[in-house]
């Protein structure tokens, strides 16, 4: 990954997505309560919390994984609550998973390809007049600048079974690129990096950002790589928000250190 340092945005934008009371009940637990909040254009948003927390059941709320039991979320003023996870890719928002889920018989590049299906529009009449190639062209030359971009490119014909955990995890964010999304959500993005690693990752999702005029959202367990990372963070504690703010102001909230922290 290309190691770009940028400095954090500090002009508000617009808001682009908004939870409203999300909520989501097992049986009788509650992984999710009433949980509301704002994230605005452009910026990258951290979202952390000790295990268990919700985090993850929350971002499969957003992206159409789970149904919410009750609770709304507008993406661009369109709400989105209980759309199919493939129409909410289509609309522009895209996401990598705690425990990665790529075509592990199928290489880089095919992994690459695939994922750009909600973009693509070859039917019937695009093979009838030949259109189709170029479509499919368009696909492979774009697959190849994302595997370029993560730093993989020189092994595009290989199988994604045989890559390491960190290399899993650049392919994925290349996949999640590929389907062109306006805001990008990253479960664990550092999960098994080594710090030189995390420290690469913060500058390349930065860089991410900028050049494709991205709102990112990220869960993340390493605080240190949050706090630096992210313009504004909520913290989730039971399922519960319990602050969200900037980064300063959140590792200073009592209730930060008492429930993720462990006190002062």
């Amino acid at each position: 990954m290309t190691a770009v340092p940028t400095e954090r945005r500090t002009v508000e934008r617009g808001t682009v997505l908004e939870a409203r009371g999300l909520t989501r009940r097992f049986g009788g637990l509650v992984a999710v309560n009433d949980v509301s909040f704002d994230v605005r254009e452009g910026e990258i948003f951290g979202l952390i919390g000790p295990n268990g927390a919700g985090k993850t059941t929350l971002f499969n709320l957003m992206t159409g994984l789970t149904p919410p039991s009750s609770g709304t979320l507008t993406y661009r003023g369109q709400r989105v609550t209980g759309l199919a996870p493939h129409r909410i890719a289509a609309l522009g928002m895209s996401r990598t998973f705690q425990n990665i889920r790529l075509f592990r018989a199928l290489s880089a590049l095919e992994n690459v390809k695939l994922a750009q299906h909600v973009r693509t529009g070859a039917g019937l009449w695009a093979g009838v007049f030949g259109t189709a190639r170029a479509e499919e062209r368009r696909v492979e030359d774009h697959a190849w600048a994302l595997l370029d971009l993560v730093g993989l490119a020189d092994r595009a014909g290989e199988l994604a079974a045989n890559f390491s955990y960190g290399d899993q995890r650049r392919l994925e964010i290349a996949r999640a690129l590929a389907t062109e999304p306006r805001v990008l959500l990253l479960d664990e993005p550092a999960a098994g990096m080594n710090t030189a690693e995390k420290g690469q990752l913060t500058a390349f999702i930065r860089e991410m950002r900028d050049r494709f005029d991205l709102t990112v959202l990220v869960i993340e367990h390493h605080v240190p790589l949050v706090m630096d990372l992210c313009d504004r963070v909520a913290v989730l504690n039971f399922g519960q928000l319990i602050a969200v703010g900037d980064p300063t102001n959140v590792q200073r909230d009592p209730k930060v250190i008492e429930a993720y922290l462990g006190g002062e």
